[in-house]
């Protein structure tokens, strides 16, 4: 009945929230600003903490979401109201600007955290809406396939994938928009029987091609991949029905799902057992913008109304974030945007560190330059709602100078000795630690399918110093810089090397808290200078900035990566025709665009060196193809010969384009609690240095 009675209440009505804030935030101001004594404080926060943990272990629902969210809220009030009123007091000019600084870093992380919880606090769960049986009323779509310099091995998969989409031909038109104006790949283009579209200016990059191919084509609605993105055969099955709805849905969005490691899980051999960094966007964060109407358009694996599009002027081009500044335009004008987390494509993860931080410089300057041109807060069309779940997104990319504070913050007593928190070490045990414990459940509880507990520490910090200066710049000057394209599927490291040059910021932050930690255990402890309780309490803070630093030292040691296609881990039943006319069944282990590692039953071996015929199975249709076997014995090693586009766009439709490929994987991570995740973040801070030690050769 509570979650009825939740459910049906609109949350989008300004009236209603501002009702609801009228009854509870009385109550909730009594809470939080009612003074304890030290050992009430304690047991108040004890209770809470308990409590709160049990709850969230034993029920399961969104109530318990909510009234966990409302408990860390209520934690976190109570100790800003004491910070504010409590820890002030400073003497000293510089310990007044170090003081609020830190205290302003504070006031960011709490604000995120507050608006994240608003994002999802109702996710929609969106399911598939059938199409009409007579497909005479079924759209007309283009697909757009944008390029500038990646390899034609890449895209010519995503081609192949598009043509076998299941969507009547006649309706069905797909464009190769090559910014790169390469004669491979219009060769490629006609054989496979698409469209070729290039132009002899490339302004607004991405977008500019996307806007030109919009003015060459005229589909009812636009899928845009990219190039990489590789579409499931049933991707516009899932997605437009919605369209057929909802006459106001002008964007339908999917997942960005990828098959192959990014450099953090690659490089910390985590890939399959640490939830990637986009999942909890895509998992927890699209689910619940949602709900606000604010579901974002990401660039790739979504559709898009054209007249929608037209309404607003083609895709903006006013930022290097062109995906989510179309968004807010198609959001102030009335349309509605929509997300089903149910992954229709996969794609290739960033392959180098350097390029994964520059693809997040990007984005970070995007966003800013959207804030400081097209703010949410300001203009007209947008509900309360979606000014909180857009802003969110931009503030969310201004958290490098927040970070680099908490990095630095506690040298500023271990080595200075100024208190830039005027209290004892006992105070702030009481009131910050339910704020931060409570924090913690409440995340988990939201995010623990998607994202384990401090990684979002891990991928701050590291990135932290990359992203200062573009969006401070992007804030002061939004025209300046240029858009960067992310290479994909030409990154091959032949050794294991360190990245230097990438790493040396956290080797900065690193040397400069391992000098606070030595200098703070001999002046402090040994010496007797300073109080103690404080030393210990900002020792602890420099320790786990350690070992987060240290965490983040190891993604900059590039693992070698010799393949040039990444495998996708697969079972699939398959059939050896040996030259003797026998036939041998057995089944698929991985497979690649380039080959297959194929499990024979026990007891046979094949020889390498052999051309043999092989049948790979989608149900009850079967595609033969010749592989040559590189690796020998009872787990072959198949290498795919020179095939004809048919029979490559046969192969891709046993293999990448399958319905069921990626969405079986979705949401079904391992889940730890946040004890758990730390102690495997402690592993991989204090065990991965066997990987740096002197006999390696670094280069």
């Amino acid at each position: 009945m509570e979650l009825f009675l939740i459910e049906r209440i609109n949350w989008n009505n300004n009236l209603v929230i501002f009702l609801m804030l009228a009854a509870v935030l009385p109550f909730l101001f009594l809470i939080i600003a009612i003074p304890l004594e030290e050992n009430d404080q304690i047991a108040f926060g004890i209770a809470i903490c308990l409590v709160s943990l049990i709850v969230g272990r034993v029920f399961n629902s969104r109530l318990i979401v909510i009234i966990l969210i409302l408990s860390s809220v209520t934690m976190t009030a109570r100790y800003f109201y004491w910070r504010v009123t409590s820890t002030l007091g400073f003497t000293q000019p510089i310990e007044y600007v170090l003081g609020f600084l830190l205290l302003s870093a504070e006031i960011y992380g709490v604000t995120i955290m507050s608006l994240g919880y608003f994002q999802s606090i109702w996710p929609v769960k969106r399911t598939l809406v059938k199409l009409p049986d007579n497909e005479a009323l079924w759209p007309t779509v283009d697909i757009f396939i944008p390029t500038y310099n990646e390899p034609l091995s890449i895209v010519s998969t995503t081609i192949l994938a598009a043509q076998s989409i299941d969507w009547p031909l006649n309706k069905l038109n797909i464009y190769l928009l090559d910014d790169g104006n390469r004669e491979s790949f219009k060769k490629f283009a006609q054989d496979a029987g698409v469209h070729y579209l290039t132009r002899t200016e490339n302004t607004h990059a991405k977008a500019g091609n996307l806007n030109a191919a919009l003015k060459r084509s005229k589909g009812d609605y636009v899928a845009i991949f990219d190039c990489d993105h590789i579409p499931t055969r049933s991707f516009l099955q899932m997605t437009m029905g919605w369209f057929l709805k909802d006459h106001k849905l002008a964007v339908m969005q999917t997942p960005h799902y990828f098959f192959s490691p990014d450099p953090i899980e690659r490089n910390l051999k985590v890939h399959g057992h640490i939830p990637n960094e986009g999942e909890l966007f895509y998992g927890v964060v699209q689910e619940g913008n949602d709900y606000w109407n604010a579901s974002f358009f990401c660039g790739s694996c979504a559709v898009l109304k054209r007249s929608a599009l037209n309404d607003i002027g083609g895709i903006a081009v006013e930022t290097v974030t062109e995906d989510a500044h179309t968004a807010l335009k198609l959001s102030r004008k009335g349309y509605n945007l929509g997300y089903i987390s149910v992954p229709q494509a996969a794609g290739l993860a960033t392959e180098s560190l350097n390029a994964h931080v520059n693809q997040r410089i990007r984005w970070a300057r995007g966003m800013a330059q959207i804030f400081r041109i097209d703010n949410p807060f300001f203009g007209r069309g947008l509900k309360l709602g979606q000014r909180l779940c857009y802003a969110t997104a931009m503030l969310g990319f201004f958290y490098s100078v927040p970070r680099l504070i908490f990095l630095i913050a506690p040298m500023a007593y271990l080595i200075f000795g100024w208190e830039i928190y005027q209290t004892s070490a006992m105070s702030v045990f009481i009131y910050a630690l339910p704020h931060l414990f409570m924090a913690q459940v409440a995340g988990h509880k939201i995010q623990n399918q998607f994202r384990h507990s401090f990684w979002g520490e891990i991928y701050d910090t590291l990135l932290a110093p990359y992203l200062l200066l573009p969006v401070l710049v992007a804030m002061i000057n939004p025209k300046a810089g240029n858009f960067g394209v992310t290479r994909k599927g030409v990154t091959r490291f032949e050794k294991n090397h360190f990245d230097f040059p990438i790493a040396a910021p956290t080797l900065a932050l690193l040397g400069f808290n391992l000098i606070g930690l030595g200098f703070g255990i001999f002046h402090n402890v040994y010496l007797e200078h300073g109080n103690l309780q404080t030393t210990f309490l900002n020792l602890f803070w420099v320790i786990f900035n350690i070992v987060i630093l240290l965490t983040c030292l190891y993604i900059a040691y590039e693992s070698k990566e010799l393949r040039s296609t990444p495998r996708v881990e697969m079972e699939l039943p398959a059939a050896i025709y040996l030259p003797n006319g026998k036939t041998l069944y057995a089944s698929t282990r991985d497979f690649s665009s380039k080959g297959f590692s194929l499990q024979l039953p026990p007891g046979y071996e094949l020889k390498a060196g052999k051309t043999i015929e092989i049948g790979i199975f989608r149900g009850v249709e079967e595609i033969r193809l010749p592989f040559e076997v590189k690796t020998g014995g009872n787990i072959l090693g198949l290498q795919i010969g020179d095939l004809s586009v048919q029979d490559q766009r046969k192969l891709v439709e046993v293999t990448f384009s399958r319905a069921d490929n990626w969405a079986q994987n979705w949401g079904i991570n391992r889940q730890v609690n946040p004890l758990t995740s730390f102690k495997e973040l402690m592993g991989h801070a204090l065990l991965n240095h066997r990987r740096l030690s002197p006999s390696k050769k670094l280069k």
